[in-house]
């Protein structure tokens, strides 16, 4: 006579109502399914929290804690955890998968800065839905590139709405030079500050680019104008976190640090689409670069466009973006690619063609030189199967 074994379950206690919480838990569920999981995901209370019922016996759980409420509720049941936010403190009983903030902040600084902005700022109103250490991570980075961040500085009001800080939104925004790259820190504020900026008729992107610190199918696409977003390794940190659960319900030891992820890219929209570069010329370049790049050119390409010789080209791209024409050639051609192999089902070959490669190999081989990674393996960390 056999028995079955029961299936283990797990409950999954993160947000549904934003792209990157179903993009977790798309991914843990996948991984659940492979894995014989049974998965109860975001149950609610009575009063509406994500709290895992009494009568569920459960074998772990996978949650984005964001308050000591949810952190009290999770230890108390006494279960292998693992959270995939970073808004509470990394206690050694609980295991936890995030994004790399400084990876996030570096990579917001340097698209405003490609967009040849000089004056920051961030705007991170404190609404329960992120950590303090975004914000900071941005200021870092534009510190790090030898530049000012104006920071936002909240009120008691901030919590309550769009509507109660408008008027230190307007204040504020009034006082900073133009034009800005302003790093709002969630689709939430980066919708806010976009309808802000409309009632006092600050001109997006010509006035204030605005970024926002995660993207969201909703939110980033239907406001006026559309809004640039870092895209985050969402599919990556919902695997990474059951893997790793299933591990510690099997009987491993809890991770005594966070597995940091670093985000995809930027996914540029027109509240990005700016150049503002005190050469001219170079502008141009940079455009035409814009263009051109991610089906394939060189910097002889750009020699035969412009009157420029080949060394004062390189100089005048040092002094702009702090790299050379070939490096910024090469990292467009590269975040194409990778955005195809994120967007597309297209075969590596029919990509390495429209890139301007003569083979997949050599495609793969720049890929691996840029990312560390082959495009397969890209590929399949970072979007659903």
């Amino acid at each position: 006579m056999t028995t079955t074994q029961r299936p283990q379950h797990v409950g999954i206690l993160v947000e549904t109502d934003d792209s990157w919480g179903r993009k977790v838990v798309e991914a843990v569920c996948r991984f659940g399914r492979s894995s014989g999981w049974t998965n109860l995901i975001a149950p609610r209370d009575s009063q509406g929290r994500l709290r895992l019922p009494k009568v569920w016996n459960g074998d772990g759980i996978i949650a984005s804690l964001r308050t000591t409420s949810s952190v009290r509720h999770v230890k108390n049941l006494n279960l292998p955890v693992v959270d995939v936010g970073i808004m509470v403190p990394k206690y050694d009983w609980l295991a936890r998968v995030a994004t790399d903030d400084a990876a996030r902040g570096k990579m917001a600084f340097d698209h405003l800065r490609d967009r040849g902005l000089t004056h920051f700022a961030c705007y991170a109103p404190p609404i329960g839905r992120y950590s303090d250490l975004r914000s900071t991570a941005f200021a870092d980075a534009v510190a790090t590139g030898g530049y000012e961040c104006a920071m936002y500085e909240s009120t008691g009001d901030d919590a309550a709405g769009w509507l109660t800080n408008y008027s230190n939104v307007r204040r504020w925004l009034a006082t900073l030079p133009r034009p800005l790259g302003i790093f709002a820190a969630d689709p939430y504020p980066a919708r806010q500050l976009v309808e802000i900026c409309s009632l006092e008729s600050i001109r997006i992107p010509g006035e204030v680019a605005v970024l926002s610190g995660d993207d969201d199918d909703l939110l980033c696409n239907v406001a006026s104008p559309q809004i640039s977003a870092i895209e985050l390794a969402s599919h990556r940190i919902g695997e990474t976190a059951a893997q790793m659960l299933q591990r510690m319900m099997n009987g491993g030891a809890t991770a005594k640090h966070a597995t940091l992820i670093p985000p995809l890219q930027v996914r540029g929209r027109l509240s990005t689409d700016v150049l503002a570069m005190s050469d001219d010329e170079i502008a141009e370049v940079l455009r035409y670069i814009r263009q051109r790049a991610p089906f394939g050119m060189t910097v002889s390409d750009l020699l035969q466009t412009f009157p420029i010789s080949r060394r004062r080209l390189e100089q005048r791209f040092r002094a702009e973006l702090n790299r050379s024409p070939a490096e910024e050639i090469r990292r467009i051609r590269m975040a194409h690619v990778g955005q195809l192999l994120i967007d597309s089902d297209k075969p590596i070959a029919s990509i390495a063609a429209e890139a301007g490669f003569a083979t997949g190999a050599s495609l793969s081989q720049a890929f691996g030189q840029h990312f560390g990674t082959t495009p397969s393996e890209y590929r399949r960390r970072n979007r659903p199967t």
